[in-house]
């Protein structure tokens, strides 16, 4: 019988496994094979050049500058979203006026909050570059006695960019952590505010721990996407990445690098150089944030 289970699992498995290999694994390594050579995506015959293109980046001054941002986006981008969305999530659940129940119309206020993840990245994108226009035409410049240069500003124009990419992801993590906060159990929430908790305690001492796991995946998912961030980048700043670069990110260079100087191995080489930045945050965000799990 035992053996009989073991072959339908196999069978069972075997095509999605080849499918993963295939679609998933094997492109992975080709970029890898890749990146040790310098195809043009044009020869049939890539010249294997080795660690050449590694090399070469470390004396890319605009690759390193893309990482700084990248690196800054990384910080911010998880602290200021999961930040924001924790309010709203515990005002519109623990917001009531009794101190444990949420405030009249949350479920509208989440589909609110929700609406800009219906919207395509790109979307996003053109609506901003209106919102930020230089001119009286801007909504923001609209309404300020001096127009300000949101996105031709080299010194404000990646807060600009962290501004819309906190706009467009809050709105998620509002809603997965009020499904979060439904689950908890209001009898602990009564109990606490019977023994005289004040708010931010029921926030800090009941809520925070038990969200704790949900948290955790919320901030690794973001800090991967603070790592991938590209459309908005390209569709709403000057130059792809401009001005000066003061807005450019590694997911851009390793396109601009790939389709527009068709250096392929060299992007591939920056490829790889994100690959292992991803892998090696979310490890080291997983050990860094595990701790013993509250159950309820």
């Amino acid at each position: 019988m035992r053996y009989g289970s073991s072959r339908f699992i196999i069978g069972f498995l075997a095509a999605p496994v080849l499918i993963y290999a295939i679609y998933v694994i094997a492109p992975y390594a080709q970029a890898f094979y890749i990146a040790l050579t310098n195809w043009r995506g044009v020869n049939a015959t890539p010249e294997f050049i080795g660690l050449e293109n590694f090399r070469r980046l470390f004396g890319d001054g605009i690759f390193w500058k893309a990482v700084g941002h990248n690196a800054l986006l990384l910080v911010l981008l998880p602290v200021l979203t999961l930040g924001i969305a924790l309010f709203f999530a515990f005002l519109l659940n623990v917001g009531g006026k009794s101190g444990v129940s949420g405030i009249w119309g949350s479920k509208i206020y989440r589909v609110v909050f929700f609406f800009p993840q219906v919207l395509a990245i790109a979307i996003v994108a053109a609506l901003f570059q209106q919102v930020f226009r230089p001119d009286s035409g801007g909504m923001i410049n609209s309404v300020l006695p001096e127009p300000v240069g949101f996105l031709s500003d080299p010194d404000i124009a990646l807060w600009s960019i962290l501004g819309v990419l906190v706009w467009q992801a809050v709105g998620f993590y509002v809603v997965l952590f009020s499904a979060g906060m439904a689950s908890i159990p209001k009898d602990l929430f009564e109990a606490a505010a019977i023994d005289g908790a004040s708010r931010v305690s029921l926030f800090f001492r009941v809520t925070l721990p038990l969200l704790w796991d949900t948290i955790q995946v919320g901030w690794v998912y973001l800090g991967i996407a603070a790592l991938d961030v590209f459309a908005i980048v390209w569709v709403m700043t000057a130059e792809h990445g401009g001005p000066d670069s003061s807005t450019t990110v590694m997911a851009a260079e390793i396109y601009r690098n790939a389709f527009h100087y068709f250096q392929f191995g060299y992007a591939s080489a920056m490829g790889v150089v994100l690959f292992f930045f991803t892998v090696g945050f979310a490890a080291l965000a997983l050990r860094l944030s595990r701790r013993e799990r509250v159950e309820f």
